[in-house]
């Protein structure tokens, strides 16, 4: 079950950003916006289903994380503390997990990286070139 937990808060992480980032504190009060892109909106869901699920005390501790990660986007800690409010959620309520595992799109996980100097990253790529006086021929 923590292994499920675990990949499940990881495939929900860019969804929880782009949540936090659109909507910013008020993401567990706010209704859906269609001006606000989808994988935003699914990390809205997202905090709200876990939300509407925690008793008093739960509820008052997601919702210090989500501010506190709200506040700071680019703080680590933040962020790790909402996941852990996240992941306590789903160990107190197994059901919760199929709901957030329902929520989020099939196949949607996708993470791409590139760091450093010329570091290139994409989903897909055909061609890519980095350096000084490169030529591409056909």
């Amino acid at each position: 079950m923590d292994a499920e937990i675990v990949a499940l808060v990881d495939q929900a992480g860019p969804y929880l950003t782009a949540a936090l980032t659109a909507y910013g504190v008020g993401v567990l009060g706010r209704a859906e916006d269609a001006a606000v892109d989808a994988t935003a909106n699914v990390g809205r869901r997202l905090l709200d289903s876990v939300w509407r699920r925690r008793g008093g005390p739960g509820r008052a501790e997601l919702e210090a994380a989500v501010g506190e990660a709200a506040e700071a986007p680019a703080d680590a800690d933040a962020a790790a503390a909402l996941r852990q409010q996240i992941k306590r959620a789903l160990r107190e309520d197994r059901e919760l997990l199929a709901e957030l595992v329902a929520l989020l799109p099939a196949g949607s996980a996708v993470s791409v990286t590139a760091s450093g100097e010329r570091a290139i990253a994409a989903q897909r790529i055909t061609t890519a070139i980095t350096g000084d006086n490169a030529t591409l021929r056909p």
